[in-house]
């Protein structure tokens, strides 16, 4: 059932929802994956690897609700629920228990790294069915970037 008609071709909302909904999954996977190496961080980079940690969850929940909502706005529904997350979920994340500072910035930037490769999958892919989404998926691509040359940054020099 289509609640909000939507304004480009069903074709097109095939594609664009299927970006949309995979890089939701993504974001708020990322989210996840931030708090639980939050929570877990030990080392003499704690600190500010922890409110690092803070500004990538801020950023992939704020985008994870942005793209549920240009979803919402094509007409299709966002699946945000933690069955689907958990089902379709396949970023590198931290090992259970504590970790290493360094291993925690070592598994930010690849699950960052795999992020922004499907990302920019996803970019061409809304190329021609819906540009505004492509948009979207550009500026958070950038941010993504950003997030990961700071993570990259911290472990130059450094044996892991």
């Amino acid at each position: 059932m289509t609640v909000v008609k939507s304004t480009i071709s069903d074709s097109a909302r095939q594609i664009t929802g299927d970006a949309l909904q995979s890089t939701l999954v993504d974001l708020l996977g990322l989210s996840l994956i931030g708090k639980q190496a939050h929570w877990n961080i030990v080392g003499p980079r704690f600190r500010s690897i922890h409110l690092q940690l803070d500004e990538v969850v801020a950023s992939a929940r704020e985008f994870a609700d942005t793209v549920a909502e240009r979803a919402a706005a094509l007409g299709v529904s966002p699946d945000g629920r933690p069955e689907t997350i958990a089902s379709a979920f396949t970023l590198p994340g931290p090992k259970e228990g504590w970790v290493r500072d360094s291993d925690v910035v070592g598994v930010m930037v690849e699950s960052l790294e795999a992020a922004i490769a499907r990302l920019r999958e996803r970019i061409e892919a809304t190329d021609k069915p819906d540009p505004v989404t492509q948009d979207l998926l550009i500026s958070i691509t950038a941010e993504l970037e950003k997030q990961r040359w700071m993570f990259a940054a911290e472990n130059v020099g450094r044996e892991s």
